[in-house]
C-alpha cells in the first residue's frame, strides 16, 4: 500500500498539463478546497487530517547529529516549465540524482512555494524551493532550499524568463536550466521524516533541507506571485514526537 502511494503521488507532482491535472480531485489554499479541508475532499487524501508525520513543520527542538554528506549527481537538464495552477515546476530529464542512506534517488522536478512552507525556529521566508527525488521502489527524499530576500538568482532568473503566466501553461526548455543552482554552497542540511506538502500528503518522504539560505531579488519573488496570483504554502504542521536532526 505504501509503495503504491509513492507511485501515485510521483505521478501527480510529475504532471505535465492540464489534461493530467483533471484526472486528480481539485485543491486550493483558501475557502472550502484550502489545507484544512484536504483530508475531507477525497478518501486517499485522508493522511492530510489524520497524518502524524505530516510537512511542512517549523523546525525547532534540533538535535544535533553528524549526518553523511548528500551525494549530488545532477549531470542532466529541465526539460520544461509549467504552471500547474498550484506552483511553477522545472520537469527534469532523466538522469540526475541523489545520493542519500545506500539509496540513489533520481531528480523528477523541482517547484516553489511562496512564502515558505517550512520554518526556522518560527521565521519564514518569501521562498523556498523543493527538488523532489525518488528511488526504485517509489520512496521519495525531497531537498528544501529556502531564499531570503537580496540579490537575484541566476537560475531562478532562467526559469522565471520560461514561466507561463496563466496555469496550464507549458514551455519548452533548453540545456540550460540545472537544478545546481538552488543548491548552496554548504551542503550542510537539516533532516527530519515528513510528507508531501500536498494531496494526497503520503507520509515516509525523507526531508532534507539546507542550512544555508540562497537569494533571490523583490522582483524575482513578486513576479513568481503574481503569475500564481496566491500564496501556495500550506500551514506548518505539528513535530509530534518527530526528531529533527542537523
Amino acid at each position: 500500500m505504501r509503495r503504491r502511494a509513492f507511485f501515485a503521488c510521483a505521478a501527480c507532482l510529475a504532471a505535465t498539463g492540464p489534461v493530467a491535472a483533471q484526472t486528480h480531485p481539485q485543491f486550493g489554499y483558501s475557502g472550502a478546497a484550502g489545507p484544512s479541508h484536504w483530508g475531507g475532499i477525497s478518501e486517499h487524501w485522508r493522511a492530510c487530517s489524520v497524518g502524524r508525520n505530516q510537512s511542512p513543520v517549523n523546525l525547532a527542538r534540533f538535535i544535533e547529529a553528524d549526518l553523511p554528506p548528500l551525494e549530488f549527481r545532477y549531470a542532466t537538464f529541465g526539460k520544461d516549465v509549467i504552471n500547474n495552477g498550484h506552483t511553477v515546476q522545472v520537469n527534469y530529464a532523466p538522469g540526475s540524482t541523489l545520493g542519500i542512506d545506500g539509496k540513489t534517488f533520481t531528480l523528477l522536478q523541482f517547484h516553489f512555494h511562496s512564502p515558505s512552507e517550512h520554518h526556522v525556529e518560527g521565521r519564514d521566508f518569501p521562498l523556498e524551493a523543493h527538488l523532489v527525488h525518488q528511488d526504485e521502489n517509489g520512496d521519495l527524499a525531497v531537498v528544501g532550499v529556502l531564499f531570503e530576500e537580496g540579490a537575484a538568482n541566476d537560475l531562478v532568473g532562467l526559469v522565471w524568463a520560461a514561466m507561463p503566466g496563466a496555469a496550464g501553461g507549458r514551455s519548452m526548455l533548453g540545456n540550460n536550466i540545472t537544478a545546481s543552482g538552488l543548491l548552496p554552497a554548504d551542503r550542510d542540511y537539516i533532516r527530519y521524516n515528513g510528507s508531501l506538502t500536498t494531496p494526497p500528503c503520503s507520509e515516509g518522504v525523507r526531508w532534507l533541507l539546507m542550512k544555508q539560505r540562497m537569494s533571490v531579488s523583490g522582483q524575482q519573488i513578486a513576479a513568481f506571485q503574481q503569475a500564481l496570483g496566491f500564496a501556495n504554502n500550506r500551514p506548518v504542521q505539528p513535530q509530534n514526537a518527530r526528531p529533527v536532526l542537523r
